[in-house]
């Protein structure tokens, strides 16, 4: 049982954003201080990457766990209620996402995720990484945290 109303519910999921989000602004500030300069949410691109790097080649995804599915990650979770609807439109969104990646990898892109767990958990050491990542010439990382409930 929902412990808010369904209006209140509608304007609370209405407000969130897809752009601009807090872990997507933590990363494009430690990204941008160390002289790293990107484009943002180019739709020419298959997936529409959070970050653009032309010159390193490189594109860069910051996903929030719930809504992209996040595996095995505690904040990953499914609603009670309109189950099916949520099971139906989450794994829509990792299925594109994943389709999205191979699409760029194949176009020879570089591809980096990024989970919003891992920059609650471990945020400078997957800044610094994902720093790395875009400098050097690997085609593919996933920047994750280590799922034990514990850890917060």
């Amino acid at each position: 049982m929902d412990i808010v109303s369904s209006e209140k519910r509608a304007l609370m999921m209405s407000g969130i954003r897809g752009k601009d989000t807090k872990p997507e602004l933590i990363v494009r500030k430690y990204l941008h201080a160390r002289g790293l300069r990107y484009r943002l949410h180019d739709k020419k691109l298959d997936g529409s990457p959070d970050l653009v790097f032309i010159r390193h080649n490189a594109v860069v995804f910051v996903h929030g766990c719930f809504w992209h599915r996040h595996r095995e990650c505690r904040y990953a979770t499914t609603p009670g209620t309109r189950r099916e609807f949520w099971v139906s439109k989450l794994e829509k969104n990792r299925t594109r996402d994943e389709a999205s990646q191979r699409a760029l990898l194949m176009q020879g892109w570089r591809v980096a995720v990024v989970w919003e767990c891992a920059l609650r958990r471990s945020s400078e050491t997957t800044l610094a990484g994902l720093h790395d990542f875009v400098l050097s010439d690997r085609s593919f990382h996933e920047f994750t945290s280590a799922q034990d409930p514990s850890a917060e």
